[in-house]
């Protein structure tokens, strides 16, 4: 997503600098499509479940310090756009803003919580209330709001550490999933004509593949051909553990992390993709897929995105949660959701077209950079009146 905008920033004639940390062979110093990035020396969390194994790179040192605000002054930016509220970064470039009186946008990506642990979760919401709002607070950036959920993080954890929000979706480049071959990708898989279910995304706690694994039986029951076909680095393998007691671990085909251009062929391939189970909104990989036109079922709810609605079966198939108090996949729910796409042949043509322009009517990255640049002239006139 970074990318993507500083790419759009660039593209329509401002001056771009990209700080981040380093990250295996990256250079360290970067000149591309129109902007440059300096890569700050860090150092990275061992995987665990704590740091939802993700590579976790922190840069904080006096020296680190020194150089962000080096090159901050050199740049002398009227705006700076952070992404991530817990990284050292966000922390060192709102130190500076503040002490330059320069606004900040902030994108909050991820939510400090944990879907399985108790502990975890209240160790994190110590974090957020000690660690981040404090620092947040030093510079009060006005924070995008991508969801309902994010919403709803936000101003129960941050309310009074930020100047206030403004609603912008994640933005996807939709040609980059589309005009994949189907055919090629089912005969790598050795699957040819088995009904076949994508499920795109690292396997953690808050993408865990649990319904999937407990809806199967009652999905091969009515279709025993169907195969799941996992996408992604399994850090969390509960799911496997789950389908070998239930005997459905031969209808799972696990990849592993795969490049990227391998997957518009799934994506074409399959019949749908699932797996937005855990309640947690609707990311990046969903709407791709969507953008390739291939059926999505997710549960997700309807006002998930604050200024537009999701309508069932029109852009995509909507699981029901477990209850209105536990916003999760119903495992039976899903099955019926599941075999009625396998069973039905126009499943993909009835929800493909208004998928395909519900994504070019609210997420390309022209109209989400074009909704992040408004908001950042509006904070740079602020700044200007002021």
């Amino acid at each position: 997503m970074a990318d993507h905008l500083a790419r759009a920033y660039a593209e329509a004639g401002h001056e771009v600098l990209v700080l981040t940390a380093t990250y295996k062979d990256a250079p360290a110093v970067e000149e591309r499509d129109g902007f440059r990035i300096v890569r700050i020396p860090a150092w990275t969390l061992p995987k665990t479940r704590f740091a939802a194994n993700f590579d976790i790179g922190f840069t904080i040192s006096p020296r680190a310090k020194r150089r962000v605000f080096e090159l901050l002054d050199g740049f002398a930016p009227d705006v700076i756009h952070q992404h991530g509220q817990f990284f050292d970064l966000t922390w060192l470039s709102g130190w500076w803003a503040r002490s330059r009186r320069v606004p900040t946008l902030l994108s909050v990506h991820t939510r400090l919580e944990s879907p399985l642990s108790r502990f975890n979760s209240a160790v994190y919401a110590l974090a957020d209330m000690l660690l981040v709002a404090p620092l947040m607070r030093l510079h009060r950036p006005r924070v995008v709001v991508m969801d309902v959920l994010m919403d709803r993080y936000i101003h129960k954890r941050y309310r009074r550490a930020i100047s206030g929000t403004v609603a912008i979706p994640v933005g996807v480049d939709p040609t980059v999933m589309r005009g994949g071959d189907g055919s090629a990708a089912r005969e790598r898989l050795v699957l040819p004509t088995q009904p076949l279910i994508l499920s795109v995304g690292h396997v953690i706690p808050q993408r865990s593949r649990i319904a999937l694994v407990r809806a199967l039986p009652t999905i091969l029951e009515r279709v025993p051909e169907a195969r799941v076909v996992v996408v992604g680095g399994v850090y969390h393998d509960e799911f496997l553990t789950l389908a070998e007691r239930l005997g459905v671990a031969h209808a799972i085909v696990t990849l592993g992390a795969r490049p990227q251009g391998e997957i518009p062929g799934l994506l074409a391939a399959a019949d749908l993709e699932i797996h937005e189970l855990e309640g947690e909104g609707f990311g990046t990989a969903s709407l791709e897929a969507l953008a390739a036109g291939t059926p999505v079922a997710a549960a997700v709810r309807p006002d998930n995105f604050l200024e537009f609605r999701i309508v069932d079966r029109e852009q995509l198939y909507i699981v029901p949660f477990i209850s209105p108090t536990e916003e999760k996949a119903d495992p039976a729910a899903l099955a019926e959701v599941v075999i009625g796409i396998l069973e039905d042949p126009k499943a993909r043509e009835r929800v493909s077209a208004n998928a395909q322009a519900f994504v070019e009517e609210h997420f390309t990255i022209e109209r989400v950079a074009e909704a992040h640049l408004t908001t950042l002239d509006e904070l740079v006139r602020g700044r200007a009146s002021r």
